[in-house]
């Protein structure tokens, strides 16, 4: 039997005092683990030496770090909307799927977690090099005559990202897929709606919530990825990410990254703040329709 004040006069819901307690060890973490060393970074960036807005200065006037940033931002864009691409199809095809089918669909999606971030980024390394499995099946179809330069470039470092954020656009969607009623598609169909209209004029609108969070999701990811780039890409190519850990680890210029953090915890929040006055947020991770 609980104890008295942990549930509600119906018995059923916990009460506020309950859930924050359960909460507190989340928030004592996030606060200890995230924001205070946030903070102590963040306030690096206007009071070393002195304070000044100096550093948020040279990111405003020096047109490189703008390159940086808005570069950052492309690649973010555009491996949130291949990993849109690519994952539709297959959370629709999850949805529908079920049995040893569905079973061996979610393994696919899930077996990336199993493994780390640097061990997929690598085995792109040795994909993309020039006596790579790529390179030569390029080579033995007649499309080269000679090896091309697929490794440190751009394009290495979207389709290696896309890789590995799929699932994180995957899941919301099959999420939001899964809560919608069968009975809508059987309505549909009874209207005389074909199965593309169907889900054009149906289903799409109601995943919407799941595409828009995984969207997100993905895209705030790639804002601040750090091992794929700098392994895949090349310095003259690099992302915000990649110029943080350059200053901090190579000029020991830390006030000058920490700047350079503010500038991109700034963009997030911007982003983050803009989508949730749109979107509610437990709908956006594929809450019911």
């Amino acid at each position: 039997m609980a104890a008295p004040g942990f549930l509600e006069a119906d018995g059923r819901n916990m009460s506020r005092a309950t859930v924050l307690m359960l909460m507190a060890p989340f928030f004592a973490l996030v606060i200890f683990a995230f924001l205070y060393p946030l903070a102590n970074l963040l306030s690096i960036s206007v009071l070393e030496p002195q304070p000044t807005l100096e550093h948020y200065q040279r990111v405003a006037e020096n047109p490189v770090y703008a390159r940086v940033l808005f570069r950052t931002l492309q690649i973010a864009l555009l491996v949130s909307l291949l990993s849109l691409a690519l994952s539709l199809p297959v959370a629709v095809l999850m949805a529908n799927s079920r049995g040893p089918k569905a079973i061996f669909l979610t393994a696919c999606i899930l077996l990336p977690f199993w493994s780390s971030v640097l061990v997929r980024t690598a085995a792109w390394a040795i994909l993309l090099q020039r006596n790579g499995i790529i390179n030569q099946t390029l080579q033995f179809i007649g499309i080269t005559d000679e090896p091309v330069r697929l490794l440190y470039t751009q394009g290495a470092v979207v389709v290696a990202m896309t890789h590995v954020l799929m699932p994180f656009m995957v899941l919301p969607i099959y999420g939001a897929l899964r809560n919608i009623p069968a009975d809508y598609s059987r309505a549909a169909a009874i209207c005389g709606a074909g199965p593309l209209r169907t889900f054009w004029e149906v289903t799409l609108p109601l995943a919407m919530p799941g595409i828009i969070g995984g969207f997100i999701l993905v895209f705030l990811t790639a804002l601040g990825y750090f091992i794929t780039p700098a392994l895949l890409g090349s310095p003259q190519e690099m992302m915000i990410a990649t110029l943080i850990s350059q200053q901090m680890r190579e000029n020991l210029d830390w006030p000058f990254a920490a700047a350079l953090v503010g500038v991109l915890t700034l963009i997030v929040t911007v982003i983050t703040l803009a989508f949730s006055k749109v979107f509610r947020f437990e709908r956006m991770l594929g809450g019911r329709v």
